[in-house]
């Protein structure tokens, strides 16, 4: 890679699965687009951070996609969704729900870095109460949906419930509503938080649920 491409940073992860892992092909491949000196930044999102060059970002997309991993973009998006390790299986703590939420919001474009959170037992080991957006399984098929958690400073706080025992539709389709309504009232590089004490946890809430 020559020092004068212009490089891009891009996310990526092996999706969601029973905790942080990669295989040895997805090493390989990404290990392909390096140089020898370079490094992979790893998250505590569950992301590595890679540097390609930009006329090359649509090539090494494709290859990472193939070898199974997932691309996010870096900035002002939603990240993709933090998990706990689906210690007692895919089924009983919700897998299809976070991988299915995933998809809906990871890479969404917001104010600001937007994260979420998923837990699949009241345990809480994906940290959804200190999260811009966490959900917990707290029955058979239902789930709490917490949001304004952060974990950062003085401004350190757990999130508040926004409402509990959705099930899976319901919370789609709150969290894409909540997103929504940060997208379009949110200012520039206003952290999540800080838009639910200027908009109001009351009004925001109540904009929510009056489409449902």
């Amino acid at each position: 890679m020559s020092q004068t491409e212009k490089l891009v940073k891009l996310a990526v992860n092996a999706g969601i699965s029973f905790g942080a892992k990669l295989n040895a092909k997805q090493l390989r491949v990404l290990a392909e687009y390096m140089n020898d000196d370079q490094e992979l930044e790893l998250t505590t999102f569950q992301q590595l951070y890679i540097d390609v060059s930009e006329n090359k970002l649509e090539l090494v997309k494709g290859k990472f996609t193939e070898a199974g991993l997932i691309c996010y973009p870096v900035g002002s998006f939603v990240k993709s969704l933090r998990t706990c390790n689906f210690c007692k299986g895919s089924e009983e703590e919700g897998m299809p729900v976070a991988i299915e939420l995933n998809k809906r919001i990871a890479g969404r474009e917001v104010p600001f870095t937007l994260k979420p959170a998923y837990t699949g037992c009241r345990v809480g080991c994906g940290e959804p109460l200190i999260n811009d957006i966490g959900i917990i399984k707290v029955g058979t098929n239902e789930f709490d949906l917490y949001i304004g958690g952060t974990s950062k400073g003085a401004d350190a706080k757990v999130g508040t419930l926004f409402k509990k025992q959705l099930v899976p539709e319901q919370l789609y389709a709150m969290v894409d509503d909540i997103l929504d309504l940060y997208h379009e009232f949110g200012k520039k590089r206003e952290p999540f938080f800080k838009f639910i004490n200027r908009f109001g946890f009351e009004n925001l809430q109540q904009q929510v649920l009056k489409k449902r």
